[in-house]
């Protein structure tokens, strides 16, 4: 990013733009510490970027990557790379009393080797029930760690790490 970041930064205002037309910086690296429903902590996290259209705020979250994520890749729909954004957006919408219904979450590819277009820009949903959903797994997170339930990770039982209470009576 050394050599490719100063490129990559000439290119975000111009892509928001061409993406955007007219917006407004609202925000930079903003931070959440908002607390969690239910539960006696708080949700801390970083928006790195929120802009602002008419009345729809649009929170963004860079990702760095060389050539960008082609057609066939999974991130732009796996679940948990876009829960991120989902909760960005809950918690968001709770540290300034807006209406979900009033912000929209991005993904922005920040490309290293790309020679142009290096700042592409893609809608990420995150509805209603996506943030259900993502408020779901976090709860079940927060609850496995209170209880200190940990996953047993299966790679480790068999060669070349072989547990030594594989198929034993204390195998779980």
């Amino acid at each position: 990013m050394r050599v490719a970041g100063p490129a990559i930064l000439a290119e975000i205002d111009e892509a928001l733009a061409d993406y955007f037309g007219e917006y407004e910086v609202f925000s930079s690296e903003e931070m959440l510490y908002v607390p969690i429903e239910d539960f006696n902590i708080k949700f801390k996290g970083f928006v790195d970027a929120v802009v602002k259209v008419g009345d729809t705020y649009h929170l963004f979250d860079w990702k760095t990557c060389s050539w960008g994520w082609d057609s066939r890749s999974r991130k732009k729909a796996e679940r948990l790379v876009t829960y991120q954004l989902t909760l960005y957006k809950h918690f968001f919408c709770q540290k300034h009393n807006i209406p979900p219904e009033s912000v929209e979450t991005h993904f922005a590819l920040l490309k290293r080797t790309a020679k142009k277009n290096r700042v592409e820009i893609f809608r990420v949903t995150s509805g209603p029930k996506k943030i259900e959903n993502a408020l779901k797994l976090l709860y079940q997170a927060i609850y496995n760690i209170s209880k200190k339930v940990s996953i047993k990770n299966r790679l480790s039982c068999t060669k070349p790490f072989r547990c030594k209470l594989y198929k034993t009576k204390h195998c779980t």
